[in-house]
């Protein structure tokens, strides 16, 4: 069976938590805020965003489009790409055989594209809408599934936040929380996923196997 499966990219593709929290400690340190940035930080927000990542920090409010700037740009500049999460290349590679995957980021296409180039990965997704497409996520996931044949009825959303199951439970598609990113299992938990996974090769378990939610 054919299926529309989206992922997010931040800490479910790309193991990016330490540098994540690195660039945004430069940038609130080049700010004049004097916080260091944790998990706890990302653990507590509502919208998996860099501008709520900056309110979450204290950065002031007519600071926070220079903040989520300043964090696009410090990506931007990397030279090597973020690590990939182990296991996940081959687990995107097997299930582009059979299914149209997509990628709903909050990440620049610069760097996404970069790293997916770097582990071979680019084609293997037919739709990638970043920072700089416009909509929420759920509008994304909506536009998404407006690009594909419209004969495929199931449809996916793969993250590691709260946002993402609820713009899932909002766009009507079935919602699956990965344990190895930047919010907790017991967090993902409380907001009732259609399933969690904790190693990449669940992934491949449950839609190899057929299986239903």
């Amino acid at each position: 069976m054919k299926r529309v499966i989206i992922f997010d990219f931040d800490g479910v593709l790309a193991d990016s938590l330490a540098p994540m929290l690195s660039y945004a400690k430069q940038a609130c340190l080049e700010l004049g805020v004097d916080k260091t940035p944790t998990q706890s930080d990302l653990e507590a927000l509502d919208r998996m965003e860099f501008s709520a990542f900056g309110q979450q920090l204290g950065i002031p409010g007519n600071q926070i489009e220079v903040f989520v700037k300043r964090n696009h740009q410090l990506f931007s500049e990397r030279e090597e790409p973020i690590q990939i999460k182990t296991g996940m290349g081959a687990v995107v590679s097997a299930l582009a055989e059979d299914n149209t995957l997509a990628i709903i980021t909050g990440n620049s296409c610069m760097q996404v594209e970069k790293f997916l180039d770097a582990y071979q990965l680019l084609e293997k997704f037919q739709t990638i809408l970043c920072a700089e497409h416009e909509g929420n996520r759920l509008e994304k996931i909506h536009k998404v599934q407006s690009m594909v044949d419209s004969q495929i009825t199931d449809c996916y959303m793969i993250g590691d936040a709260i946002s993402d199951i609820r713009a899932a439970r909002a766009a009507g598609v079935k919602s699956i929380a990965v344990s190895w990113g930047h919010q907790s299992k017991e967090k993902l938990s409380q907001e009732a996923p259609d399933l969690i996974v904790d190693v990449p090769e669940d992934l491949l378990r449950y839609f190899l196997g057929d299986h239903r939610i």
